[in-house]
């Protein structure tokens, strides 16, 4: 990013969309936001798959879970019921879906690291987040991973988000666009921090960016392969970059001389 370390914060989702995915590529942090209470049915349970040859017709993979503390159970305290069942079922559905690809057999071992976190553990977070770190992998992010529950900050939503950059190393946020509209920005002037909006591509391949902010990126990542979404992604970064760049510059020219 242009100024220092990019940092963004999002829940630890289940085979992320390449929009989310997208997020994190443009950022140099991920602050794993695993300590909020669990929203039955999101992303982070679960993920909407689509064919390469038709993503109008997506699936949802839903992992069944059990909630130890009722509706306020956070998230990294969320249970897969049966992971050995979860395990089988999740290989079967993807298998189905992209198993015809030319690059199922480099996904397919991404896949068996993934699933093999069931073997030793039964919590949600944990398998979403190796799904999620696995993409980044594939397309070459080399980025730094946070869990917020491992870093100290204030609960009040703005506050945290700002005090959970600093805590990472960060000197940017990177907003997604739905956090911008809820997020005070006095927490961030505070602590000296840079706010961006992240946005997704205006114009694109559309074998990488159709259905981008609702379908699983395991669909561009099986059309195109890893190399290609890898430089698309990585492009998409760099354009960001580029236009917080301008913007800070355009900025800094209307500011009044003298700063007033």
């Amino acid at each position: 990013m242009a100024n220092g370390i990019a940092c963004a914060i999002h829940q630890p989702n289940l085979f992320p969309r390449l929009s989310t995915l997208a997020k994190l590529h443009a950022a140099d942090a991920w602050v794993v936001l695993d300590d909020v209470q669990f929203t039955r049915g999101a992303y982070q349970q679960r993920c909407r798959l689509a064919a390469t040859s038709d993503p109008a017709r997506p699936q949802s993979l839903t992992v069944p879970v059990h909630l130890p503390h009722g509706r306020a159970t956070p998230i990294n305290q969320v249970q897969v019921i049966d992971p050995e069942a979860t395990r089988h079922r999740m290989y079967r559905l993807l298998q189905q879906y992209y198993a015809r690809s030319r690059y199922w057999p480099v996904f397919e071992h991404a896949l068996s690291q993934i699933l093999a976190t069931l073997d030793t553990t039964d919590l949600l977070a944990d398998l979403s987040e190796a799904s999620t770190q696995a993409l980044l992998t594939l397309t070459g992010w080399r980025g730094t991973v946070w869990r917020s529950s491992d870093l100290t900050a204030r609960t009040d939503k703005s506050q945290r988000f700002a005090e959970l950059t600093c805590a990472a190393g960060a000197t940017t946020y990177l907003c997604g666009t739905g956090g911008a509209r809820y997020l005070d920005y006095w927490p961030f002037g505070l602590h000296g921090l840079q706010v961006v909006l992240f946005t997704g591509p205006a114009h694109g391949d559309p074998r990488v960016w159709q259905g981008a902010s609702k379908i699983s990126a395991l669909r561009p990542l099986m059309t195109v392969g890893p190399v290609a979404l890898s430089a698309a992604l990585h492009q998409h970064a760099a354009w960001l970059t580029e236009q917080t760049i301008a913007t800070a510059a355009e900025a800094a020219l209307a500011a009044p001389a003298g700063g007033h």
